[in-house]
C-alpha cells in the first residue's frame, strides 16, 4: 500500500483538485484506492457527494472508538472509497496531543487497510501542525502543489526548511505545478528556477477554466471532461507521478 498525501503551506493551490484527479485516476488505472479527507472544508468529500457514516468520525477514529474500516464509503466510481471530512478535523492537534507516540497514529491507523488497497491518497489542511507532521510520516510520498509565483517559491522552501527541521525524510517531498500560465515570463522563469531543484516533475497542470468546474459538476475532471486540455495535463502528470513512485 503506497499512501500519498496532498499538502502546501497554504491554501488555493490547487491541493484538492489535485487529490481527487490523482485517486479517480488511481481507480481508473486498476488500484484499490482510498481517499481521506483530513482537511476540515471537506472539499475532497463535497467533489465525491460523501458525507461521514457518523458525527465527529474523525476523532472516534483517533480515539480508537471507531475501526477506520467502518468509516470507509465507497464512491460511485469502481475501486475508489473514501472517508469524508466532518468537523471534528478541525480538532485534530488537540486529539493528537492526548495520544501516545502520537507521530505514528496515521501511520498505525492505516495499517489496519493495508491489505486492501493498493493506493491511499490524504488530503491535508493547510499550515504547520501535529497532524502534518503525522501525516508527513506516515506518507510514502508528500506531493506538494506550487504555483509559479514569488510568495509559492517562498512557501516551498519553507516547506523544504519544516522537514528539514523536524528531521524528516526530504525525499518524500515531490512537488509540481498548478495554475502555470507560460504565458508569463514570471511563471516561465519560476519553473525554470525550481526545476533545478530536481524536486519537481517535469509535467505541469496550467490555469484553466475546466478544472474550476469540477465543483459545479461534483466530479473530477475525468469523469466529464475526459478529452479537455486540462484533463490530458493532469493524465500525464499521473503517470509521471505513479511511474515515479512505483519504479
Amino acid at each position: 500500500m503506497f499512501i500519498a498525501s496532498l499538502y502546501n503551506l497554504k491554501g488555493g493551490v490547487g491541493k484538492t483538485a489535485s487529490c481527487v484527479n490523482f485517486a479517480y485516476m488511481a481507480a481508473k488505472d486498476g488500484y484499490r484506492t482510498l481517499l481521506w479527507d483530513l482537511d476540515p472544508q471537506g472539499a475532497s468529500s463535497y467533489y465525491y457527494h460523501a458525507h461521514a457514516v457518523t458525527k465527529s468520525s474523525v476523532k472516534k477514529i483517533i480515539e480508537h472508538n471507531l475501526p477506520i474500516g467502518e468509516a470507509i464509503m465507497p464512491t460511485e466510481y469502481e475501486r475508489l472509497n473514501i472517508i469524508p471530512a466532518d468537523s471534528s478535523a478541525r480538532k485534530l492537534d488537540i486529539l493528537l496531543d492526548a495520544q501516545h507516540g502520537a507521530k505514528k497514529t496515521f501511520k498505525n491507523l492505516l495499517k489496519d487497510v493495508a491489505g486492501d488497497y493498493d493506493f491511499v491518497f490524504i488530503d491535508c489542511a493547510p499550515g504547520f501542525s501535529n497532524v502534518a507532521d503525522n501525516i508527513f510520516y506516515a506518507s510514502d510520498a508528500v506531493l506538494m502543489p506550487v504555483i509559479p509565483t514569488t510568495l509559492s517559491v517562498r512557501t516551498y522552501e519553507q516547506v523544504k526548511a519544516w522537514f528539514e527541521d523536524k528531521d524528516l525524510d526530504l525525499s518524500k517531498l515531490m512537488c509540481f505545478f498548478t495554475m502555470a500560465d507560460t504565458r508569463k515570463n514570471m511563471h516561465n522563469d519560476t519553473m525554470q528556477q525550481l526545476y533545478k531543484d530536481k524536486r519537481f516533475f517535469e509535467h505541469y497542470i496550467p490555469n484553466l477554466s475546466d478544472i474550476e468546474k469540477m465543483g459545479t459538476k461534483h466530479a473530477p475532471l475525468e469523469a466529464f471532461a475526459a478529452s479537455s486540455y486540462a484533463n490530458i495535463c493532469y493524465r500525464a502528470l499521473w503517470t509521471e507521478i505513479k511511474e515515479g513512485v512505483l519504479e
